[in-house]
């Protein structure tokens, strides 16, 4: 939902206030186990995209796969529990609290191999249309992560 208000000066400010639980779930009548909200039509947002991930515990989201960009930088912000990511031939354990810039070109992936569900934050430019590649095969499926939402 938009609201505006007027400005001190008479003039009309915008802000937007949106629930991310009230945004669709793109992944909803999918077999990926976890939820993927984009935020940023909601909030009419001019420069930004802003995507809510939340990855059940003991999950692989992107099921073996992996993605990259050809242009668009993302920042990945953790606010809960831990993610296992891969960057490139890189993985790494990043948790609540951190957050962390992905380049363009570099193939990123995540799951969550442990107890907690994980909520993370995906910020980047806005732009028309989207820049994203799927990786195949990008690691291993995790034998300690479901890789569907029905098992």
């Amino acid at each position: 939902m938009l609201f505006r208000l007027p400005g001190k000066d008479g003039a009309m400010s915008d802000y937007a206030i949106v629930s991310a639980d009230e945004v669709d779930d793109a992944y909803a009548d999918s077999d990926v186990p976890g939820e993927f909200r984009s935020l940023t039509e909601a909030l009419a947002a001019e420069q930004v995209a802003v995507t809510l991930i939340r990855v059940p515990p003991h999950s692989d989201f992107e099921q073996g796969t992996g993605h990259r960009h050809e242009e668009q930088e993302e920042v990945y912000v953790v606010t809960r529990g831990a993610l296992t990511m891969r960057f490139g031939d890189d993985v790494r354990e990043v948790s609540a609290g951190t957050a962390v810039r992905v380049a363009p070109q570099t193939v990123r992936s995540h799951r969550n191999l442990g107890d907690e569900p994980v909520e993370l934050w995906a910020v980047s430019r806005r732009i028309e249309d989207s820049d994203s590649t799927k990786v195949e095969d990008f690691w291993q499926a995790s034998p300690e992560a479901r890789q569907s939402a029905g098992s």
